[in-house]
């Protein structure tokens, strides 16, 4: 189902104008408007998920393949020297529109850190206590 006010539903399925790079009966993928590095790209699926935990399982199984492919393509194309795989949920998590979305980033030498963290530091017992709430 697609999402009538959605920008990313309209940008995937043609309803405005972009630069695609890609497309197939699920996704389409596009340059980004606002581009962190050159090349950076978008993988938009055509239906409407707000986010992963929205993503059907056998849409979620093609999203990998497709971003290696798209990765590998950029890399020989661009001649960029690593790669940014990024998946946002939430905007805690930095998610700015609400349906689901792949950034594929090209990274160059010299280039800004855009994906930068601080890292935070836990005790051996915090660590466990995390490591067994989180066992399924």
């Amino acid at each position: 189902m697609k999402d009538s006010d959605c920008i990313f539903c309209k940008l995937a399925n043609g309803d405005i104008p972009t630069n695609v790079i890609y497309e197939d009966d699920d996704f389409t993928v596009i340059l980004d408007a606002s581009p962190a590095t050159k090349g950076h790209a978008l993988i938009l699926p055509k239906e409407h998920y707000a986010n992963i935990y929205e993503l059907p399982d056998d849409v979620a199984a093609k999203v990998m393949p497709l971003a290696k492919k798209l990765a590998a393509h950029m890399t020989d194309v661009l001649h960029c020297d690593g790669f940014n795989i990024v998946q946002n949920n939430g905007e805690v998590a930095g998610q700015t529109v609400f349906h689901f979305h792949v950034h594929l980033i090209p990274r160059y030498k010299g280039g800004a850190d855009i994906l930068g963290w601080s890292h935070e530091s836990f005790t051996d017992d915090e660590i466990a206590a995390i490591r067994d709430s989180l066992k399924m």
